[in-house]
């Protein structure tokens, strides 16, 4: 399977009016503190508060008028996204979601109308249940990475990026599955072959970085995180997202559950952003000294903000949290 830039256009076509141009801001707190200008991709700001909603539109909007409905699996953005979208089509949405996806996620899912499935504790578990209800129901399945369509959706947002900046030198993308990070890699690589795109993930349950690792996607241990959005495997058959992000990533950091905590502090105190942790994890990068130098401007992706408030709240008063099996100590927030 081949993907290119003009699959990315396509997409823009398709999103037009509906998930596309949200803003891209500079930071002037993280400017000054890596000493290039660094900018942010507000994708917190699309209808369901995540950059997912440019690939399920461009997915959904491409099939045929027969469709009966759509199924994906999620940890939780994708499911909000996919429903949003086949509620503009006026066709069925059913979402599976394993028992580690917030409550405050799957109430959202719930409160756009779709039928909402929980199944075991791995995001694998719930792609087969989706999958299943694709043979059993005859729903199409949307993946939340590894299609073309969704991929393509992604990228435009890297097409925005260069087109507002086109000297940018770095761009950081939050890393899960990879149709984010493959999106935005294809789309500026095409664009300027020595930009540098590096995938920022968390340190525990790195599915696509253990995966090209090892050279092959491969299945590991999920794990509760501030950063739950990018929790999840890559697909043990991944096709597309997979190939692309290890040709065309330039390098994989990892930050710690309290790196993205003072980020998340970093983005509401300095510049007033309420974001889930996974949106934190390029500046997290960045504060925490991770970040190869760099030589001209940087930019990252606000990827979400659909996060459980009382939760927010309790990092931003520097109070200790407990999500499943994980305790992030308190810290108050200090410039």
């Amino acid at each position: 399977m081949t993907f290119t830039l003009a699959d990315i256009f396509s997409a823009r076509t398709r999103i037009k009016g509906i998930a596309d141009h949200t803003p891209f801001i500079p930071s002037p707190f993280m400017s000054d503190f890596c000493g290039q200008e660094f900018l942010m991709k507000m994708e917190n700001m699309q209808p369901v508060g995540a950059f997912k909603l440019r690939g399920a539109v461009s997915a959904v909007m491409a099939l045929g008028d027969d469709v009966r409905g759509v199924t994906c699996c999620s940890t939780g953005n994708h499911g909000r996204a996919v429903t949003f979208a086949a509620k503009k089509r006026g066709i069925r949405a059913a979402v599976c979601m394993s028992s580690l996806v917030p409550k405050a996620k799957v109430d959202a899912i719930r409160a756009l109308g779709a039928e909402v499935r929980i199944i075991g504790t791995t995001q694998d578990e719930a792609m087969c249940e989706s999958q299943r209800l694709c043979e059993a129901e005859g729903l199409v399945e949307i993946s939340p990475f590894d299609d073309p369509l969704v991929i393509g959706g992604q990228g435009t947002i890297g097409l925005e990026m260069l087109e507002v900046c086109p000297d940018l030198e770095t761009i950081l993308v939050p890393l899960s599955g990879g149709g984010l990070a493959a999106g935005v890699a294809t789309a500026a690589k095409a664009i300027n072959p020595d930009i540098r795109v590096i995938g920022i993930t968390m340190d525990r349950g790195a599915a696509m970085y253990e995966s090209v690792k090892a050279n092959t996607p491969v299945q590991i241990p999920e794990f509760s995180s501030l950063a739950d959005s990018l929790g999840g495997g890559i697909g043990l058959h991944n096709r597309l997202s997979f190939p692309i992000c290890r040709d065309l990533l330039d390098d994989y950091i990892l930050v710690t559950e309290d790196e993205i905590r003072r980020a998340m502090q970093v983005m509401f105190y300095e510049d007033r952003i309420v974001a889930e942790g996974a949106s934190a994890v390029g500046i997290a990068a960045v504060l925490a000294g991770k970040v190869p130098v760099l030589n001209g401007p940087v930019a990252t992706i606000i990827t979400g903000r659909n996060l459980d408030m009382p939760t927010f709240a309790r990092i931003m008063m520097g109070q200790d949290v407990t999500i499943g099996e994980l305790q992030v100590k308190g810290v108050a927030y200090d410039a």
